[in-house]
């Protein structure tokens, strides 16, 4: 073999350690850092191609990409032609359409080419998309039951329901609350001052607990009396009672109620920024053998003497219980709480709840009297969170929305149509409560063809305030009880 000289052995050293060049080409050959424009694809859509939607429940139209993409608003999206503008959606391949939509209506999305980029390229899009779908229809009337969810109904509540359904999409009955729970203080002020009496009359069991009347307590009422229902129903107008429900602090507190003791008692939750709180436990209350399962049940009792009373004088009840049980879903739901002690545990303790009462009345004390109305506050944004409260059709006849608002001029179509949806249009819809009243006239042109409406009572160191609210003056009461769609007490037949 033969031997590598010095300078041979430096050479081959020195090219080891030279640095290796590994030629890719000319310029020209080089390929840009990009996304492929077909990789740039819409995965997922949150409407389906010819889909019908609840126009109440789809506030946005979500759309999700095979890569993180970015929105040219330079490039217009449109809705029935009209612009709409992409957002951010939940991550960087989702964006998010807000839309508004109408019932029984035809839809076209239209995003062009070039609206929606690839983040990493703007001159790399998705492909211009067509989605067409259409809105289900409003509430109709041939929908809603006809019949009410107790088959064994008096004749006055089956005529009651009757006489509902049949003006439901004609006209909106005035209705006012009563301001001392038991009285017509309310409805005779506006008789008083328009010359006509609503045709509902409000009542509230929120004083039961202090009933009979304790001495020197004037302002207590006594719920065996039912002379303020019965003028109202003689005299062809219709009865509605609700319940605040007021209840014990604790089980002492509990106790010293059965001794006559009425201190600590109250229906607002801890933290609902109102005087009257109770941390009253409806879980517990469920419980058979609890001390909270007594009060509720003996509260329940109670009432149930005066429904019979009212029962026996052939009087039918719009019963309205546990009102507003998710109170205000921004401010205390998503923390678990809500502003009344039925709803702080959530949807399915005041579910049942309601179910028990309903029970209760209808199976046990075989009341036949009542109209079963449900209340919810319709807060927008929250429509699914709504649904979970909804006691189920075979419990309600009525479903209403508390609606307290200055805007009186345009209807209050969002919450109608947040209503039906949740029933499917099968029940009657109403404003079960309402500071300014709602333009009668604004809300059947814009279709929101409410039932009836309930103001709810202010007073003034003079007593009842029937313009305690800003819109409510003297003339617009006159307006109000005067304008063709409005029934009042005058306008009612009998339904005895």
């Amino acid at each position: 073999m033969n031997k590598l000289t010095f300078s041979q052995l430096m050479a081959i050293l020195l090219l080891c350690l030279s640095p290796v060049v590994i030629s890719c080409g000319s310029d020209e050959d080089e390929q840009p850092d990009v996304v492929p424009t077909e990789s740039v694809k819409m995965t997922d859509c949150s409407v389906a191609e010819g889909a019908e939607v609840d126009a109440a429940l789809l506030r946005s139209i979500s759309l999700t990409y095979s890569v993180p993409v970015a929105i040219n608003k330079a490039v217009e999206t449109k809705l029935n032609g009209e612009r709409v503008i992409p957002e951010r959606g939940s991550s960087t391949k989702n964006i998010s359409i807000p839309v508004s939509l109408e019932n029984g209506k035809d839809y076209t999305l239209t995003i062009p080419e070039g609206a929606i980029t690839a983040m990493s390229d703007s001159k790399q899009s998705a492909p211009a998309l067509t989605l067409h779908f259409k809105t289900k229809e409003g509430a109709q009337k041939g929908n809603i039951a006809e019949k009410l969810s107790n088959p064994k109904a008096t004749k006055e509540a089956q005529n009651v329901y009757k006489f509902l359904r049949d003006h439901y999409g004609k006209n909106m009955l005035s209705g006012v609350q009563s301001s001392m729970s038991n009285t017509l203080d309310y409805v005779n002020a506006v008789a008083a001052s328009t010359g006509k009496h609503p045709a509902l009359a409000g009542f509230d069991f929120l004083y039961l607990p202090f009933s009979p009347t304790p001495a020197g307590w004037s302002w207590v009422q006594d719920y065996t009396d039912i002379s303020a229902a019965k003028e109202q129903w003689e005299n062809n107008g219709i009865v509605s009672y609700m319940w605040h429900w007021n209840v014990p602090n604790s089980e002492a507190d509990f106790n010293n109620c059965l001794n006559g003791a009425t201190d600590n008692m109250g229906f607002y939750c801890p933290g609902a920024n109102s005087s009257g709180t109770t941390n009253f436990d409806i879980r517990e209350a469920l419980k058979e053998g609890t001390w909270e399962n007594r009060c509720i049940m003996r509260d329940i009792d109670e009432v149930a003497i005066t429904l019979k009373l009212l029962q026996d004088a052939n009087i039918p009840i719009l019963f309205r219980p546990l009102h507003e049980a998710a109170g205000n879903y921004t401010k205390y739901n998503k923390n678990g709480g809500a502003w009344f002690w039925w709803g702080r545990y959530g949807a399915s303790y005041c579910k049942q709840l309601y179910q028990l009462l309903y029970k209760t009345f209808t199976d046990t004390y075989h009341l036949n009297n009542i109209i079963w109305v449900w209340t919810i506050d319709a807060a927008e944004g929250y429509e699914h969170e709504a649904l979970e409260w909804y006691p189920g059709d075979e419990y309600v006849d009525i479903v209403g929305v508390d609606v307290y608002t200055d805007n009186i001029a345009t209807p209050w179509k969002s919450q109608f149509d947040f209503m039906n949806s949740i029933t499917g249009g099968k029940k009657l819809t109403t404003v079960s409560e309402c500071g300014n009243m709602p333009d009668p006239t604004a809300q059947f042109t814009g279709n929101a063809n409410y039932l009836w409406f309930m103001v709810w009572p202010t007073t003034n160191d003079k007593g009842v305030d029937i313009s305690g609210y800003p819109k409510n003056t003297a003339n617009y009461w006159k307006q109000i009880v005067g304008n063709k769609y409005i029934l009042n007490r005058e306008d009612m037949p009998s339904l005895k």
